[in-house]
């Protein structure tokens, strides 16, 4: 067959643009705050970035011979990345279980929305906050409520120890202190 007739791009459109497969029968748990942040996403892409990629596609595609014109090729492209984000938020967000973590403000057990802190084998401190594998960043000090040590510290209280088998080893946790938002969020729809 000759490449003329080959999608080159198919492997990895947009792999860069979606979050890992929730499990199967899995809750999309996420906070008031990230489902705006989702759905803010989602209206920027629709009403704003869409909408301009196509005025740039139609008028390159004016312009000629579109095999050729850098325009056309890149707008369609990001076209494509575009409405593959917009379907993917779309789904998250028709499945999305908001939960807001204030209803648990002075607890001093461990639910989805918490930040914690807690001691790592008597000799570091870490303090990470549990959201959705939505919302979640890594670098600010956020898990998904999914990952392997969001799950061993869930329903544990200040004070109890608990082990989380790692690919490094057994690892020992104390928990040392547990925080809740005082507020209730805004609703997500306003």
């Amino acid at each position: 067959m000759s490449k003329a007739f080959t999608r080159e791009a198919d492997a990895n459109d947009g792999d860069d643009l979606v979050s890992p497969p929730l499990p199967v029968g899995g809750k999309n748990y996420i906070t008031p705050h990230g489902y705006a942040r989702l759905r803010s996403e989602l209206l920027a892409l629709i009403d704003t970035e869409r909408p301009k990629i196509v005025d740039i596609v139609h008028w390159a595609a004016s312009n000629g011979d579109r095999s050729e014109n850098g325009d056309y090729l890149y707008g369609k492209k990001r076209l494509r990345e575009i409405d593959r984000r917009i379907r993917f938020l779309t789904k998250r967000l028709e499945i999305a279980e908001i939960v807001d973590p204030a209803i648990h403000h002075g607890s001093d057990q461990v639910f989805f929305g918490a930040t914690v802190t807690y001691l790592e084998d008597d000799s570091v401190e870490r303090t990470i906050t549990i959201l959705g594998i939505d919302e979640a960043e890594s670098n600010q000090g956020q898990v998904s409520w999914m990952a392997p040590v969001a799950r061993a510290l869930l329903k544990s209280r200040v004070g109890d120890e608990i082990t989380l088998a790692a690919p490094g080893g057994v690892h020992r946790l104390e928990v040392m202190g547990v925080q809740y938002p005082d507020q209730p969020a805004q609703e997500a729809g306003n």
